[in-house]
């Protein structure tokens, strides 16, 4: 049987509802990240001893720091080929109209993990309205343990316009686009206390939109759809043409372009290699201030 999509954000009591069904997969995203010796760079651990102690009911573990990225390329987190991506998604027993709810602990997990599905063909994919705190403050049971998959196919039909290269922000950067910085002020203007990147600053041309603001900080969840348009269009990423987000490393970068595709089912691309790459050529040109 075949069922309705389910919304792209879902809510705690919403997807309770549904928890057992036919075709649901429910993955737990969830890494921890802090900066690595001396602020060079950050270090990513998947948060799996927490998911053992406490996960939502047949939810399985999603490591996106080992399993989905590739582990061959220079940088953390980037995009895996089709095929890699294929097998670590179908390994976790994600399937062709499989519906998907993605949740973490914290962060943007969730949503680089969405656009992964989205950026990969497949649309039958939601997130979490505040991930695993939403879910206990609903009063929802956890399981401990841990989950084991059974294999699915799952067929890659990449998407290639949810993804932009360094050239295409070059072209954007110098032509004037819209290049959206997910990070915080400090970092955009490149006064953070230490710098995890290779050079301090921005693409230029870039505006501000910490991914963090689109959130109830109380809460987790992320601000009403009003807010959020507010927000978005003031950033240029609801005004119809090409927009690309970007942060350090292609993962706080996904929750605007989550909340685009949430408030309106605009399209944003994503810079995978973000400042990382960018800031790593020297004869890229960086903004401060």
């Amino acid at each position: 049987m075949t069922h309705p999509p389910l919304p792209p954000l879902i809510r705690a009591t919403d997807l309770a509802d549904v928890l057992g069904r036919d075709g649901l997969r429910v993955l737990d995203a969830s890494t921890g990240l802090a900066l690595g010796p001396e602020g060079a760079g950050y270090v990513a651990t998947p948060l799996l001893d927490a998911y053992r102690r406490a996960h939502i009911p047949a939810a399985v573990f999603a490591d996106v720091r080992n399993g989905l990225s590739d582990p061959d390329a220079p940088l953390d987190f980037t995009l895996p080929g089709p095929g890699r991506f294929a097998a670590q998604i179908g390994a976790l027993g994600v399937g062709d109209g499989d519906d998907v709810v993605v949740y973490d602990s914290g962060g943007a997990w969730a949503t680089r993990v969405w656009w992964l599905l989205r950026l990969h063909g497949h649309d039958r994919v939601s997130v979490l309205d505040g991930g695993l705190r939403a879910w206990q403050a609903a009063g929802m049971p956890t399981e401990a343990g841990e989950v084991t998959p059974r294999p699915a196919t799952f067929t890659a039909r990449p998407r290639p316009e949810l993804l932009a290269d360094v050239d295409e922000v070059a072209a954007l950067s110098a032509s004037g686009g819209c290049l959206v910085n997910a990070l915080d002020p400090a970092t955009f203007r490149g006064e953070q206390p230490v710098n995890p990147y290779p050079r301090r600053g921005r693409i230029p041309g870039s505006t501000n939109l910490p991914f963090d603001g689109l959130l109830d900080a109380a809460t987790g969840r992320f601000r009403p759809v009003a807010e959020l348009t507010r927000l978005l269009r003031a950033a240029g990423l609801l005004d119809g043409g090409r927009a690309v987000t970007y942060c350090g490393g292609g993962i706080a970068a996904t929750v605007p372009a989550f909340a685009a595709f949430l408030v309106d089912g605009t399209e944003v691309a994503v810079f995978d290699g973000s400042l990382t790459e960018w800031t790593g050529d020297p004869d890229r040109p960086v903004e401060v201030g």
